[in-house]
């Protein structure tokens, strides 16, 4: 029987995990918890798991979102957010929504599409986690066939690249190849804490056009 998962409440900054869910339960678990709601989803090897992100961790995810944006922008290349959208793929039984997503080189694409199947239409360019509750469910994403994962954990931004199926470490985006965003983004974020979001916001932009 289906738990009324309405009712659950699952305290900030805590994950609960369901086991043995079938795709069917997932699907009918998703329509169950609606779309207007706070918790984040990640399903794999028919084991769900639903967690509620911490204010810290929504504050960071904003500004590191508000910071690629810029940084996208003052580049002129064109994107789309679709922020945690619910990525999913049943062919591969698995489902993930990120802190955050870019459409980048496949903004066009997906551009006019009110809904998303990943059976026929690309996944994100970019994804981004912020793990103050060490949520990044990284094998998903690599399944889905993200190209590129911001992890966002204790202050400090890790690039992971696609390779072979296999998320590998780099220093630098693939997208952004020239800019040290590595040690940029996590400066930034915290200039944020005491200057203020605008006045970091265009101290960011200023260092941008510098650069480019």
């Amino acid at each position: 029987m289906l738990l009324e998962l309405k009712k659950l409440i699952v305290p900030a900054g805590q994950k609960v995990l369901l086991k043995d869910v079938s795709w069917q339960e997932f699907e009918e678990i998703l329509t169950d918890l609606g779309e207007s709601r706070s918790s984040r989803i990640a399903y794999a090897n028919n084991t769900l798991e639903i967690m509620a992100p911490l204010p810290k961790h929504e504050r960071s995810k904003e500004i590191i979102s508000d910071l690629l944006k810029a940084l996208l922008e003052e580049l002129e290349i064109e994107f789309s957010t679709l922020g945690s959208t619910t990525f999913k793929n049943e062919q591969m039984a698995k489902g993930i929504e990120p802190d955050n997503c870019f459409y980048i080189e496949n903004e066009a694409k997906v551009r006019d599409k009110e809904r998303l199947d990943l059976t026929i239409d690309p996944p994100p360019d970019l994804a981004l986690e912020i793990d103050v509750t060490s949520r990044t469910h990284p094998n998903i994403y690599a399944s889905l066939g993200v190209g590129e994962l911001w992890r966002f954990e204790k202050g400090k931004l890790q690039i992971y690249v696609l390779e072979n199926n296999k998320y590998i470490e780099s220093e630098f985006s693939p997208h952004f190849p020239n800019l040290p965003l590595t040690e940029i983004i996590p400066e930034y974020r915290d200039r944020c804490q005491t200057l203020g979001r605008n006045k970091t916001m265009k101290a960011f932009r200023n260092w941008v056009r510098s650069e480019v």
